[in-house]
């Protein structure tokens, strides 16, 4: 995946091809990167298994497979000029797409196994084992937003017969002006933004587990304040999902969408607050 992603930069600057507005070699970089934090990180963690070694070793090996076979295809389709998600103008496009989906669907689930096994064992200390555990939580519940993605839009329903079937923008068409680098709509509202949020849960809940065991002396004080950052980031994945359904570009935020927000930083200033101060006790 690091060298697909050097292959993808490369590509973005000697290749003037674009698909929907956007260079054809965008997307095979993003991916290369997504996936080489996601397969980094999950190698770390598995190497702190204790038990269930062998159906974490089997799941590593589908979520590698399936991940080189997502990818590949996204590679392929740009390198031919065509687009890779949503495409079903021709036989072989819409077969592309459609063992994409059925490669995502395995590959969840085989993550899932891989959730079940870290949540069993954990890390060595409760602030870790809860940050791994709601990581993973979060991240199963940002690949999943992927398959809403895939679903007919109205639009798209109302007519026999489309080449296109699914969509990541709401209350605009795809491939419309977009974000530097992400390409995320600035005229829309989009779903990948909810998307690529929850997939890079993990990292964040990691790194905020590193940054208070680097701080915070506290045991039972460091578990207070992942389960604060774990909720916070649940709500900014919900808020920016919202605010995507809604049809709203992420960088003009309405006046509801700024309460929500300010609601959110409210709630968890207050929580990091209480976390902070409350005693602990004997129990704990």
């Amino acid at each position: 995946m690091a060298a697909l992603a050097l292959v993808g930069l490369v590509g973005l600057i000697v290749d003037e091809r674009t698909i929907g507005g956007q260079p054809i070699w965008l997307k095979p970089l993003k991916f290369g990167v997504s996936f080489t934090l996601y397969a980094l990180t999950l190698a770390w963690l598995l190497a702190h298994l204790r038990r269930g070694a062998r159906g974490a070793r089997w799941a590593a090996w589908i979520i590698a497979v399936m991940s080189v076979l997502e990818v590949g295809l996204i590679t392929f389709q740009a390198a031919r000029g065509r687009a890779s998600h949503f495409n079903e103008l021709t036989p072989l496009d819409a077969a592309i797409f459609r063992s994409m989906g059925m490669v995502i669907a395995v590959l969840w689930l085989a993550t899932v196994v891989v959730a079940v096994l870290l949540w069993r064992q954990g890390m060595p200390d409760r602030a870790g084992t809860w940050s791994v555990r709601l990581g993973m939580v979060l991240l199963l519940v940002g690949m999943a937003q992927g398959f809403f993605m895939i679903a007919p839009t109205e639009e798209q329903l109302a007519i026999d017969e489309t080449p296109i079937v699914g969509a990541h923008a709401v209350g605009v068409p795809d491939g419309g002006p977009g974000l530097p680098l992400t390409g995320w709509s600035t005229t829309g509202g989009d779903l990948r933004i909810g998307h690529f949020v929850g997939i890079h849960a993990l990292q964040a809940m990691l790194l905020v587990w590193m940054f208070l065991s680097w701080r915070v002396t506290d045991p039972q004080r460091r578990v207070r304040l992942v389960f604060v950052s774990g909720f916070a980031y649940l709500g900014l994945l919900v808020l920016v999902t919202w605010q995507a359904l809604r049809g709203q570009p992420l960088i003009h935020p309405d006046a509801l969408t700024w309460t929500a927000f300010g609601a959110l930083v409210v709630a968890t200033v207050l929580g990091a607050a209480f976390s902070w101060r409350r005693r602990a006790t004997p129990a704990e």
